[in-house]
């Protein structure tokens, strides 16, 4: 296939946090806000004259500054982010929206706040608790933690407009991104997609790193694109799978999985799209701060919700995408040391063959991935271990 529009500069912006058009928006007077978490509703970061950042630490090696202070028995993405911090890849933030969600992810933001990490004399961090349930009670708090903890600093310390009219007009703004998103991420359902998962990856982090207003012109340039780009005469692909699991900020991952002959189709992590980027509809008589605290706690699949109904859900949701993206299997990966993930990654790995008859790989890997050769052995496997059985179907009904 031809190469896509921005691609390359899309790999080039991923680079660093404090990218080209971070840069940008910072010189034409804009707030960074940073975030790490799906909880921390990005739309709310997006009002007019500030812009949200989701937090990476890309080209990381040892966190060994990080470890001191974090131990190396916890999650390697949050010490890879404190890692960068200290290393002062994160002084253009002026803000961290933080979450009480995972654990280390909220000790890594409780260091930002206690140790004076960030030099910016205008940087603050404020923690949202996030409810363990979806119900109307859970979204009553969480409405007013976002106004408390989001709202309410952000126009007492930096002026912005957090008036429902703003808020309506930042929403627009977000769901014009996701109906982008949704349209490129739906050329993957095709027999012959002309979009690889590893483009996808690209496409889907530069639109949760860099400000929304100048990335959309480009990632509307990448969908023209697409629509006129034709698939290769050979299938490069041998199966088609899900990459399900934990946070997954790193493209070349999922490239060492195409590498292996399997096309990532959905991506449903934590910084995937599925769920991710649908749109945000407020109901009638609905302010768009409760239509946003509703939106982002009921759509959520976040494995910190351990009711049995709620767990259930979830196995179903991956299972519809599996079906409606026509995969072949599921990769289901954990990053180590993550306790949510854990228990998920280890009952999906049941389910799924059981239940719903999908094969599953499980992985743990961490966050800077040095195991390449060993992951490139699982996968092949995986890849040829499904080759098999649909021979074995072919052999059974011929």
């Amino acid at each position: 296939m031809k190469d896509l529009k921005h691609l390359i500069w899309f790999e080039d912006l991923l680079q660093e946090a404090n990218n080209e058009l971070v840069r940008r928006a910072k010189e034409e007077g804009h707030r960074a806000l940073g975030y790490t978490c799906y909880f921390m509703p990005e739309v709310l970061l997006d009002l007019p004259g500030c812009f949200s950042v989701r937090l990476r630490a890309p080209r990381s090696t040892s966190p060994d500054m990080a470890t001191y202070y974090m131990s190396n028995r916890t999650c390697m993405y949050g010490r890879c982010l404190l890692e960068r911090a200290l290393e002062g890849g994160f002084n253009f933030l002026d803000a961290q929206m933080a979450t009480e969600t995972c654990t280390v992810t909220c000790r890594f933001q409780e260091h930002l706040q206690m140790m004076d990490v960030i030099n910016n004399p205008d940087f603050f961090c404020e923690f949202t608790d996030v409810p363990f349930k979806k119900n109307e009670n859970s979204i009553d708090h969480y409405e007013r933690q976002l106004q408390k903890h989001v709202l309410d600093p952000l126009r007492e310390r930096f002026g912005i407009d957090t008036s429902d009219e703003a808020i309506i007009k930042a929403i627009d703004e977000h769901n014009k991104l996701c109906r982008i998103i949704t349209e490129i991420g739906n050329y993957r359902k095709q027999e012959s997609p002309v979009l690889t998962g590893y483009e996808f990856s690209l496409i889907m982090l530069v639109s949760l790193t860099c400000p929304k207003y100048l990335i959309i012109p480009k990632l509307e340039e990448v969908l023209e694109d697409l629509r006129t780009r034709e698939a290769d005469e050979r299938n490069p692909f041998r199966v088609r799978v899900v990459l399900a699991g934990s946070e997954n900020d790193d493209p070349d991952f999922v490239k060492l999985i195409e590498d292996c002959g399997a096309l990532v189709v959905a991506d449903r992590h934590c910084y995937g799209s599925l769920p991710g980027r649908e749109e945000i509809i407020i109901r009638d008589g609905e302010t768009p701060l409760r239509a946003i605290a509703r939106h982002y706690l009921i759509n959520n699949m976040c494995a910190r919700f351990m009711e049995q109904h709620i767990m259930r859900e979830r196995k179903q949701y991956i299972a519809d995408l599996a079906r409606d993206y026509h995969a072949d299997g599921i990769i289901i990966e954990q990053m180590k040391f993550c306790e949510y993930w854990s228990y998920e990654r280890t009952i999906d790995t049941l389910i799924f063959p059981r239940d719903y008859g999908i094969p599953v790989c499980s992985i743990e890997k961490e966050y800077v991935n040095n195991a390449t050769g060993q992951l490139r052995t699982r996968f092949q496997a995986f890849v040829e271990s499904i080759e098999l059985k649909r021979l074995n179907r072919e052999e059974a009904q011929s």
